[in-house]
């Protein structure tokens, strides 16, 4: 143990003085210390420390057929010894690209045969933005430019995703957002409904689309975007009856309906893309994250026949690409995971097996005095934590504040999950087993009970009410 210790303190010390984090204030993290890890399998990690901890999170939302496989890491390493690297720019593509492109047409939705490579999911984001606004001007509509999205939406971390994304904080820093961009509100009953039933509320905030187009007039709005379930948005998981409402609002007024399904993609929902499961049919869906479960870094844009006939027909050429778009090491991992996905039918698994075996655990989270709602769909859930269930009630303490304590209890009890303001959120992997799906939810349940305890040592049970729905009908 002392040469881990011994380790630890090295990379540490590295790391403070060299590497800078997304998403860290660099300064309160170097006086704390960064965990390393130094190992994976299956649904676990490992830190220099030695400790093992349970993948609550999937890494970021992205390890769905788990770590460690090795099909994947043999398929890489072959491909790169045949050929490490090629663009595709300049009339040019290679044998995994062409064979990717096809594998992804075949699991997407119906009339969804094209695709547009990038290295990400952010990248696939700025994609849409520029295809969607050369589209409408190929179609002779250039006034077609504004895109609706929704406040607390996360589309990534570049200037263009940024801006579509709602976060305040990010819209907070770099002068972002850019201009052409309206929020609307997020289909978030839990925290924004008010007196609200979920079907109302679900109706109401999909009439905000319809406001939100109407106003700026439908002659100049392009796209609205929005996650099937909001993700980094503290999975929200909206009403049975928001996304058919949205895509009738969207359809009446020839507006292009962009599903961003970086978390929800490939298989986290039991359908293979979360827009299947909420019964809508998209012109164009983003990709990344499980597309090659984290192994290399792969994402892109999947194009629906209308859009891409006009793009194709009368677009010319689409200034637009990557570096990376399409990477042979990536577009090998990505078909070595889709193979192990489809050879152990795990996204039925999801829907049928460890999904509701998942949930018919996770949602009796919701009898602990701190939980307000337990959700879930797939594998991909939250808790909502409250002084006050009945009301639902936020904390007085400063927002994310008692999401932090409670996410630190449970990496020191052995499991990742993510805090987002003061709800807690889980994506396992679709591997997961029933008996480690039986000891996240016993660990959760333990660090439910610590973090009610110390919230109760520190006086920070105390309630405020939230403000009511603020959607217009």
């Amino acid at each position: 143990m002392a040469s881990l210790s011994n380790s630890t303190t090295h990379w540490r010390q590295l790391d403070a003085q060299h590497h800078l984090h997304p998403f860290s204030d660099t300064k309160s993290l170097n006086a704390e210390g960064v965990r390393v890890i130094t190992g994976a399998k299956g649904s676990y990690i490992f830190d220099s420390e030695g400790n093992k901890i349970l993948d609550g999170m999937s890494g970021l939302w992205c390890s769905q057929v788990g770590h460690g496989r090795s099909e994947i890491v043999e398929a890489i390493a072959a491909q790169l010894h045949q050929l490490d690297y090629y663009n595709t720019f300049f009339k040019t593509t290679h044998p995994g690209a062409a064979e990717l492109a096809a594998a992804i047409a075949k699991v997407a939705p119906d009339g969804m045969n094209h695709v547009f490579f990038t290295s990400g999911g952010s990248e696939a984001v700025d994609t849409v933005i520029r295809m969607v606004r050369h589209y409408w001007d190929a179609m002779g509509q250039p006034s077609k430019s504004i895109f609706i999205s929704r406040r607390n939406a996360y589309h990534g971390s570049t200037v263009g995703g940024a801006s579509l994304g709602g976060m305040r904080p990010m819209h907070g820093q770099g002068g972002l957002p850019i201009p052409g961009i309206i929020h609307v509100q997020q289909p978030y009953w839990w925290g924004e409904g008010g007196e609200m039933t979920p079907e109302d509320f679900g109706l109401a905030c999909a009439w905000e689309v319809a406001r939100a187009i109407d106003e700026a007039g439908p002659e100049n709005v392009a796209a609205f975007i929005g996650e099937p379930i909001q993700g980094a948005g503290g999975v929200i998981i909206p009403p049975a009856n928001y996304w058919p409402e949205v895509e009738r609002i969207c359809r009446e007024r020839n507006v292009l309906l962009v599903c961003d399904e970086v978390i929800c993609g490939f298989g986290r929902t039991g359908e293979w893309f979360g827009s299947q499961l909420m019964g809508v049919a998209p012109d164009i869906i983003t990709f990344a994250k499980g597309i090659t479960s984290g192994y290399f870094p792969l994402g892109g844009v999947i194009v629906g026949d209308r859009v891409a006939e006009g793009f194709i027909e009368k677009g010319g050429e689409f200034h637009h690409g990557y570096t990376y778009s399409a990477h042979p090491g990536g577009c090998a991992a990505a078909l070595a995971n889709l193979k192990i996905m489809e050879d152990e039918k795990l996204v039925e698994r999801v829907k049928s097996d460890i999904g509701p075996y998942l949930q018919n655990q996770w949602l009796k989270l919701a009898e602990h005095p701190l939980v307000g709602e337990a959700r879930m769909v797939g594998l991909i859930g939250a808790l909502e934590l409250t002084p006050h269930k009945p009301s639902r009630a936020r904390f007085a303490a400063e927002e994310g504040t008692i999401g932090l304590i409670c996410r630190d209890i449970s990496l020191k009890n052995g499991l990742v999950m993510r805090a987002v303001r003061d709800s807690m959120v889980l994506a396992p992997p679709f591997t997961l087993s029933r008996a480690e799906a039986d000891e996240l939810v016993e660990i959760a349940r333990r660090v439910l009970d610590r973090t009610y305890q110390e919230l109760n040592a520190r006086q920070l049970m105390i309630p405020v009410p939230r403000i009511g729905s603020a959607a217009r009908a």
